[in-house]
C-alpha cells in the first residue's frame, strides 16, 4: 500500500476529531450517469469512512445534484461539471468552465480524487482544481507514478468490475474500510409514493414484476416488441409494472399497446426515489443495461438484464446468482453508437425464450423480501 503522506506532504491519516481543526477539503470527480454513479458508491463510502471529518465535494453532471442529496451521508457538497472538449457526457460550456475552475480553486481542496475514468482528460480536469494533492487512475504504467513535485499520484487502472476498479484509489489512500456493497437510500417521501401506488393498483410487496424497456442510448435497448412479449407471458402470473423516465413515455405506450393484456404503465409518473422503492419491493426487474439495474443490485431485487452494446461484465453486479445477464458479443462490441448502424445483432440475437428461461430460474427461488430498502 502506498504511503501518500510521504508522496504529497500532507496528512492522509483520518482526523477523527474535528475539535480545534480545520476540516480537510476533498473533491471527488465523477461526472457520469446514474448506473456509473451507483457503481462509485462503495468508493465514496470508503472515502467517508476513512475521513469522517472531511468536507467532501462531489463534482458531477448537473442531474447528480439529486444524487448528492440522496447520498448526503457520503458527500457534503456538490459542484456541477461544465464539461470539457473531448470528454463525453456533458456539452462543453466555456463561460461556465472558467467560473467553475475559479470557484474550485477558491475552495483550496486538500485532495482531489479522480474517480471519473482512466483517460488523460479526466486527470486534466482534476489537475485544474489545483488541489494540494491529486490521486487518480491512468491507462499505462508509463503514466503512473509521482508527478508535479510529488503532489500527484496516478495508478494504472485495473481490469475487472467497475465497482472493484474504483476501490483501488481508496486502497491507495490507505482507507481502512473497503467493501463492495451498493446502496440506494430511500426517504419517507419515497416510501409514501410507493404506498400510494401500491394502494392504487393493489400491488403487494414481492408480488409484482417491473419491466424497464428504456435506456439513454438507443443502441442499449432490447427491442420493445420483445419486452411486450415477455410482459404478456408474465402477466399470467403477476401484475406487470412498466417503469421509465418521462422522455421514454412514447416507448412505454408502444409496449403497453402491444401486450394485449392489462399492465400498469408508470413510465414518467414516478420520481427516481419512488421508482427505487418500486424496484425494491418488486419480485423481479427485467431491463436493459441501464441505471435501474444498479438500483436492483443495491436493494437485492433479482434482475434479468439484456445487455446490448456495452462491456456488460464491467458494470455487472457482483452477485451473479441474483442478477442474470444475457449478452451476445459480435466483433463490433463494445460500441459507442447512439443508434446501431449494423443491424443491432447484439440485441436481436437475444431471444424472448432465453430471457424467459432466466426469469423462470430466478422466480422459482424463494428469495423472500430481504431487500434492504423494502417497505413493510
Amino acid at each position: 500500500m502506498t504511503d501518500l503522506s510521504e508522496l504529497i506532504g500532507t496528512t492522509i491519516t483520518p482526523q477523527r476529531s474535528s475539535s480545534g481543526r480545520t476540516r480537510r477539503r476533498i473533491a471527488v470527480f465523477r461526472a457520469l450517469q446514474l448506473g456509473d454513479m451507483l457503481c462509485a458508491v462503495p468508493a465514496l463510502r470508503a472515502v467517508r469512512e476513512g475521513e469522517p471529518d472531511a468536507h467532501i465535494t462531489l463534482i458531477g453532471l448537473p442531474w447528480a445534484k439529486e444524487f448528492s442529496l440522496r447520498f448526503s451521508h457520503l458527500v457534503d457538497d456538490f459542484m456541477s461539471f461544465p464539461g470539457m472538449p473531448g470528454l463525453p457526457g456533458q456539452p462543453y460550456r466555456p463561460a461556465d468552465a472558467e467560473a467553475f475552475y475559479h470557484a474550485a480553486r477558491a475552495r483550496q481542496f486538500d485532495l482531489a480524487i479522480q474517480l471519473h475514468g482512466s483517460c488523460a482528460l479526466s486527470n486534466e480536469v482534476a489537475r485544474r482544481l489545483d488541489a494540494k494533492a491529486l490521486v487518480g487512475c491512468c491507462t499505462s504504467a508509463e503514466e503512473a507514478g509521482v508527478h508535479r513535485g510529488g503532489r500527484e499520484h496516478l495508478v494504472p487502472c485495473p481490469q475487472g468490475s467497475e465497482i472493484e476498479r474504483l476501490l483501488v484509489l481508496p486502497r491507495v489512500l490507505g482507507y481502512p474500510s473497503i467493501e463492495s456493497r451498493l446502496e440506494f437510500p430511500l426517504g419517507p417521501e419515497d416510501y409514501a409514493g410507493w404506498k400510494h401506488i401500491a394502494g392504487e393498483h393493489d400491488l403487494q410487496a414481492d408480488g409484482y414484476v417491473c419491466i424497464h424497456p428504456g435506456a439513454r442510448m438507443l443502441s442499449r435497448r432490447w427491442p420493445w416488441e420483445r419486452y411486450a412479449e415477455v410482459a404478456r407471458m408474465l402477466a399470467d402470473r403477476w401484475p406487470v409494472v412498466i417503469t421509465g423516465a418521462a422522455d421514454e413515455q412514447a416507448l412505454a405506450h408502444l409496449l403497453c399497446s402491444q401486450v394485449g393484456v392489462a399492465v400498469i404503465n408508470l413510465c414518467g409518473r414516478t420520481s427516481l426515489g419512488v421508482m427505487g422503492a418500486l424496484i425494491a419491493n418488486a419480485r423481479l426487474l427485467v431491463c436493459n443495461d441501464t441505471g435501474v439495474w444498479h438500483i436492483a443490485s443495491a436493494t437485492d431485487t433479482p434482475s434479468v438484464v439484456v445487455s446490448c452494446g456495452t462491456d456488460s461484465w464491467r458494470r455487472a453486479p457482483l452477485d451473479g446468482r441474483r442478477h442474470r445477464i444475457l449478452a451476445d458479443y459480435p466483433p463490433c462490441r463494445p460500441c459507442s453508437w447512439e443508434k446501431c448502424p449494423l443491424g443491432h445483432v447484439c440485441a436481436t440475437h437475444i431471444s424472448v425464450e432465453a430471457v424467459m428461461r432466466e426469469i423462470d430460474s430466478l422466480t422459482t427461488v424463494d428469495w423472500g423480501l430481504s431487500h434492504a430498502c423494502a417497505v413493510t
